[in-house]
């Protein structure tokens, strides 16, 4: 029985958990998951879904600011794992915890490295309009997702998926690949595979103000940007001195207006002018108002057309 400590923190490493938890050759030992941290409008504090689903599992659980805090080391080593686990736990591992484990340290990347390491591979897919991502299993070294891969799976990107509906893939993905592949890598049958540095991009960490939107992007890339943005950072622009977020939509090629201008279109459709091309607004969101359909808020706010977004 292969003894492992496990360490992620959001809803991505569920799947891979779930699945370290109900195949029969793993014993989780233990599960390192980021402190509780206030969240939402009210600011409560909650705990991680990894902690959740861990509390669940009656599964020991540390939560440390940082790995190299006083004790945690020391825990880790008494727990004597096999192996170490990682889905998206958020901080970087340093040597003694990667060296610890017979077996190393394995995470569950959502990319097909050295295609966007980093921090957010799926936001960073859709916008580039890549044609397919999925998952990368790779035994982790010092770098920052450099480590050498042990197994990929390719799937296609759906012109439709948004961040959200290609996250919940892929950590699907994640839990059923890392399983297939644990087995030959702990008998000696994968030689792992050194990455290619040479073709590597890197998706940072978003912030929230990266989901402005520049109206004089070409309206394809606005529409990827809305898709792979949601729902977070999401998606926004300046109208009438007020936050407008801009929540769904469709890129219209061969048609040009002046970019942020918004405009009703022979068919009904209020779309708004960009760099090149038109971008359909769908639905869209007032600071502090509920989400609503575009043609509901031309209804409430008539001066919408015409007017300049930015």
């Amino acid at each position: 029985m292969t003894r492992v400590i496990f360490m992620g923190t959001p809803d991505f490493a569920v799947p891979t958990l779930r699945a370290l938890l109900s195949a029969p050759d793993y014993t989780v030992i233990g599960v390192v998951t980021q402190p509780d941290r206030p969240a939402g409008r009210g600011k409560a504090i909650q705990q991680s879904p990894v902690k959740s689903v861990a509390l669940a599992a009656g599964l020991p659980i540390l939560q440390p600011q940082k790995l190299r805090e006083p004790g945690v080391f020391e825990q880790l080593q008494a727990w004597q794992p096999d192996l170490i686990v990682v889905a998206a736990f958020g901080q970087i591992l340093r040597q003694n915890v990667l060296d610890l484990p017979r077996f190393g340290c394995v995470n569950v990347h959502a990319s097909l490295l050295p295609r966007w390491r980093g921090a957010a591979p799926i936001q960073a897919a859709i916008r580039a309009g890549d044609e397919q991502t999925g998952i990368t299993i790779m035994r982790m070294d010092a770098g920052l997702d450099t480590g050498p891969i042990l197994s990929q799976r390719a799937i296609p990107i759906d012109p439709a998926d948004t961040g959200q509906s290609l996250h919940d893939k892929l950590a699907a993905l994640g839990g059923s690949l890392l399983i297939e592949t644990l087995g030959p890598y702990l008998r000696g049958e994968i030689i792992p595979q050194p990455q290619d540095d040479s073709q590597q991009t890197y998706a940072p960490m978003l912030k929230k103000e990266d989901g402005a939107i520049d109206w004089s992007q070409p309206a394809e890339a606005i529409e990827r940007q809305v898709r792979a943005f949601d729902p977070w950072p999401g998606t926004y622009t300046h109208w009438n001195g007020q936050t407008l977020k801009i929540l769904a939509g469709k890129a219209i090629p061969g048609i040009s207006r002046e970019p942020g201008r918004v405009t009703r279109l022979a068919d009904g459709l209020i779309a708004v002018g960009t760099g090149n091309g038109l971008y359909a607004l769908h639905s869209v969101q007032l600071a502090g108002r509920p989400a609503t359909p575009v043609s509901a808020f031309v209804n409430g706010h008539s001066a919408f057309i015409g007017s300049i977004l930015g």
